[in-house]
């Protein structure tokens, strides 16, 4: 599955978000700690002591302490957690208004996307920490254990898991559909390596490090009859021209990165079958088209 280091049960994707966020929250430890006591007054050109060491012994994260942890560790974006199934539609849940919910320019408020059935998805939760990740994660039902037709989505905040997004409108999806007596053991696993993946900005790493300049909006799991999908939503797909070469370039770095590094699965390994597909990305538009022949990229 997703690589790992020696001394860690974690994999890569949470790693490099938790050592980017732990460093930031070190640094704001230590810019507040350096403060003057105002019971002591300091001589003219006098530095303040400050022993760093009985700072940092203070400090209790999520890893250290997962019930009194006192240090976040802050994402690169913050994320909203939303959900579907059967035993949630009609149902008036009670859920923040989308009034209050920031949305990407030109997006859509749920009930006025998809011809109604957004109506049935309810938000869960934003975070924006290491620590509200996990708390998040543990105290949400795994994907085996979802009914049929139940859907987990994790986009990032302000994007509505829908294609008439602003955000998704001119993009696709790279997907995997998986048969579910075989990967019921291997699904939730899955699941959490690619939230991580998300949640890190591992899968389209800026090359300028701006991660608003990434490519992905979301992932899903969907739990259907016969089978499971992991998809990871894109906010553009290439087309046919000469000029999409790059784009292409960063769609398919994803493929492999999900492929590899997050379903620990060989580059040439085929993995279609019975009720399986292999790791392929269509555009939205595309997708839209049944029936009719549609472009794929594989990896």
């Amino acid at each position: 599955m997703a690589t790992t280091t020696s001394n860690s049960a974690l994999p890569e994707a949470a790693l490099k978000a938790s050592r980017a966020a732990l460093s930031a929250a070190l640094s704001d430890q230590e810019a507040s700690t350096a403060t003057t006591d105002p019971d002591q007054t300091l001589e003219a050109g006098e530095i303040q002591e400050v022993d760093m060491q009985a700072q940092a012994d203070q400090i209790r994260t999520v890893f250290s302490d997962p019930a009194n942890f006192n240090v976040k560790h802050p994402l690169f974006s913050a994320w909203t957690l939303w959900f579907d199934s059967p035993s949630t539609k009609g149902r008036n849940l009670p859920q923040t208004p989308m009034s209050a919910f920031p949305q990407t320019p030109g997006a859509q408020t749920p009930g006025a996307v998809g011809g109604g059935w957004m109506d049935d998805i309810k938000r869960v939760i934003n975070f924006d920490s290491v620590e509200e990740f996990w708390g998040l994660y543990n105290n949400i039902i795994p994907p085996s254990q979802l009914p049929q037709k139940a859907n987990y989505y994790l986009f990032k905040e302000g994007i509505i898991p829908a294609w008439e997004d602003e955000a998704n409108k001119y993009g696709g999806k790279w997907s995997i559909q998986l048969p579910k007596d075989k990967n019921r053991p291997h699904v939730d696993r899955m699941w959490l390596f690619t939230m991580l993946a998300a949640i890190g900005e591992t899968f389209d790493p800026s090359p300028n490090g701006n991660v608003n300049d990434s490519l992905i909006t979301g992932v899903i799991v969907s739990t259907r009859p016969q089978f499971y999908r992991l998809s990871i939503w894109t906010r553009l797909a290439p087309g046919g021209a000469e000029d999409d070469a790059k784009l292409r370039e960063r769609i398919e770095a994803v493929g492999r990165h999900f492929k590899m590094q997050v379903l620990g699965y060989q580059e040439v390994q085929r993995l279609a079958g019975p009720l399986a597909t292999e790791v392929e990305f269509q555009s939205h538009k595309d997708s839209e088209k049944k029936g009719k022949s549609v472009r794929k990229i594989v990896v």
